[in-house]
């Protein structure tokens, strides 16, 4: 008995001991992994478990100059579903998949038939991820949760929805290709996305997630999580309205000319800000004309005899004419060597002067002019169009532009003797109409050239955070006496020459300049391909806006740039006076034939007396005032000014002022000012007579008032 004991107890301890090693095995086991292999274990167990997220951030917005959206980032989705999950019953999705598919064709326009088949097909396969479309709209999104099945959920319906973003032009085609576009995987940095990407683009931020049951993450808590940081919008110089309006007439001519291209510019005479932009190319695909290439700024032309300005401009600062001498056209026709040159047809009795000879167009006369006074000494006229900037590009932030090339004598590879006369009407030299546009502007701006601007400031957050000022790249392209010279030559264009049709009756005027040049082909110039152009600007008297038109191609027979270019200017020029320069005013008292305009909320001084001076208003007003601003009231056909006064340390009533004004006057308080809308002020986020404070910002309703 005692040996069985002791045999039973030796059993024991030794199963005891044996556990006992065992444990310390573990113990020594946990020890070894906690302090050998713990680090890397934990590391491991993080990746898999712990991941670092990109969160995406938004690109900024492209405004127009009242704020309008031309550019930003919606959301998109990339819709998929789990087509075999456990919580979807073959019962169930045999009796609801002809329902999801008929749904989905309507939302997506896909084939019900078709979408049926794959997605039984995905059932039998076991497949999880399902695609069902890459590209759905949020509105699309929400049709799709209503569907059987799917609407039950990620989860119970399967439905996975995965949310990127897309870039969208709300107004579509208008100014697409100056809004333009970036492709980074191809290096393609288009328009205004392009050239300010750095500054649309914004800063991804970083999230940590988890791993939970099913394969999903959710976002932790991390004190090293970093939030996105959206793209900074910026304000384009576009108006969204006159763009519509420009793009509209633009394509009218070139239906009814059945042109191949055209470009429209539309420029503020003062600030070169570039309000409307349009580039319109036939598409023989389908038939219709798109913004596909931005002809305006990219595409380097000979202009033909809108560059006869430049030419007259030269000659008259060199003191080599005088508009009134008299020049011999003949029958219109001459030689230089063995080269031909012609007018359209006899001009007179064939002796005109300078003048006539500008504003009838005479490629004779003028290349008789600048051939007469330069000859000897041919580089004289290139260097004078060399001090007129000419023959510098612009240097836009925009990519692409075109390089113009204005030849020089000294390169004598390619001057010929026909070089002077040829060039002087605006051949063998390269232009692109961006630059045309902007040496006329100049014209209008009494000499002083700026540079186009597309873009005026760049807001973070609705507010502005910095203003771009007009660049002049020109101060004094001539002296005053030239530039009033060539001035009065444009409004004789328009008053008795070659544009005097188009703008017969116009309650405006305008001045400008047409131009019809053949375009060269590898078999030289022939009578078939024309680039038709008219360039100028309006209120003559005193210029607002500047605008160039260029048709390339008509081939209905028009060809002249008074008959095809020219009317695209008046279309843009008669809306812009009727909505924007007539309706700065309120009608006021009736003097005669005209109606006097009466400012009844206070207005910049200096611009009522110019417009009243342009006007040639003198009776029945007065102008007792010594101040900044000034207000009207009517009284038995009289008209009186009186000063209105602002304290600077109160925020003045603005309502009823035109937008610039109010901002002017806001702004020179240090009051931080933004716009909604278009029109006169109707209402102000602060009201009158509260007092100005450091840092106050102010935001100011537009409408009719």
């Amino acid at each position: 008995m005692t040996d069985i004991k002791k045999d039973i107890l030796w059993r024991v301890y030794l199963v005891y001991f044996g556990i006992l090693v065992f444990g310390f095995a573990i113990i020594g086991k946990i020890v070894y992994i906690q302090i050998k292999e713990g680090v890397e274990l934990k590391e491991k167990a993080q990746t898999q478990e712990l991941k670092v997220f990109d969160l995406e951030a938004n690109r900024g917005n492209i405004l127009d100059n009242k704020g309008s959206l031309l550019a930003t980032s919606v959301p998109i989705f990339e819709i998929r579903m789990d087509v075999s999950s456990p919580h979807i019953s073959d019962q169930q999705f045999r009796l609801k998949v002809d329902s999801i598919a008929t749904g989905l064709s309507k939302i997506l326009g896909n084939s019900k038939q078709k979408t049926k088949s794959s997605l039984i097909k995905a059932r039998n396969k076991g497949n999880r991820y399902f695609l069902i479309g890459r590209r759905v709209t949020y509105d699309q999104l929400k049709q799709i949760r209503t569907l059987p099945i799917l609407r039950n959920g990620k989860y119970k319906g399967g439905l996975i929805a995965i949310q990127k973003t897309q870039r969208a032009k709300p107004y579509n085609e208008l100014a697409s290709r100056t809004i333009g576009y970036v492709i980074e995987k191809e290096n393609l940095y288009v328009g205004l996305e392009g050239a300010y990407t750095d500054v649309l683009t914004g800063k991804n931020g970083k999230m940590v997630m988890r791993r939970i049951n099913h394969g999903d993450w959710i976002p932790i808590h991390d004190e090293n999580e970093i939030e996105p940081r959206d793209g900074l919008d910026i304000v384009s110089t576009i108006n969204i309205h006159i763009q519509d309006v420009t793009e509209n007439a633009l394509l009218k001519e070139l239906l009814n000319n059945e042109a191949f291209q055209g470009c429209a510019i539309v420029m503020e005479v003062s600030t070169g800000h570039i309000i409307a932009i349009a580039n319109l190319r036939y598409d023989s695909s389908d038939a219709k004309y798109k913004e596909t290439y931005n002809y305006a700024i990219g595409e380097s032309i000979e202009p033909g005899s809108t560059f006869k300005l430049a030419s007259i401009l030269a000659a008259l600062e060199d003191n080599k004419i005088k508009l009134t001498d008299s020049l011999y056209t003949g029958e219109g026709y001459t030689r230089y060597y063995n080269q031909e040159m012609k007018d359209v047809h006899k001009i007179g009795n064939g002796r005109i002067t300078v003048r006539d000879a500008f504003e009838q167009s005479s490629n004779v006369g003028i290349s008789r002019v600048i051939n007469e006074s330069y000859k000897q000494k041919p580089s004289e006229f290139i260097d004078r169009l060399y001090s007129m900037s000419l023959n510098e590009p612009l240097g836009l932030k925009i990519l692409g532009e075109g390089i113009p090339k204005i030849k020089h004598p000294s390169t004598k590879q390619t001057w010929y003797g026909t070089s002077l006369p040829w060039m002087s009407i605006g051949y063998e030299l390269m232009i692109t109409p961006l630059q045309t546009l902007t040496y006329y502007n100049a014209e209008a701006n009494n000499g002083v050239m700026v540079k186009p601007m597309f873009v005026s400031a760049i807001k973070e957050g609705g507010a502005v955070i910095e203003k771009f000022d007009t660049e002049i790249i020109n101060s004094k392209i001539a002296s005053k006496s030239t530039i009033d010279s060539a001035q009065s030559l444009l409004e004789g264009v328009v008053e008795r020459g070659t544009a005097k049709r188009v703008f017969k009756n116009s309650p405006y005027k305008a001045a400008g300049k047409t131009g019809t040049a053949q375009i060269a082909t590898k078999g030289g110039y022939n009578k078939r391909n024309y680039n038709a152009s008219f360039v100028g600007y309006f209120p003559a008297e005193a210029p607002q806006y500047s605008m160039i038109i260029v048709i390339n191609n008509p081939s209905t027979g028009k060809y002249y740039g008074g008959s095809v270019a020219a009317p695209v200017f008046r279309d843009v020029a008669d809306n812009l006076y009727s909505t924007i320069i007539a309706a700065e005013f309120n009608s006021g008292i009736s003097n005669d034939s005209i109606t006097i305009p009466i400012p009844k909320n206070p207005v910049w001084a200096k611009d009522i007396v110019s417009i009243y001076a342009n006007l040639d208003i003198k009776e029945g007003v007065k102008f007792p005032v010594t101040g900044d601003w000034i207000k009207g009231k009517s009284y038995d056909k009289n008209i009186a000014f009186v000063d209105v006064a602002f304290n600077k340390n109160i925020v003045p009533n603005v309502e009823g002022m035109k937008a610039k004004d109010a901002i002017y006057l806001l702004e020179n308080y240090g009051i931080e000012t933004s716009i909604t809308g278009k029109g006169k002020v109707i209402r102000q986020s602060i009201k009158a007579g509260k007092p100005i404070k450091g840092n106050t910002s102010i935001t100011l309703q537009l409408g009719n008032y």
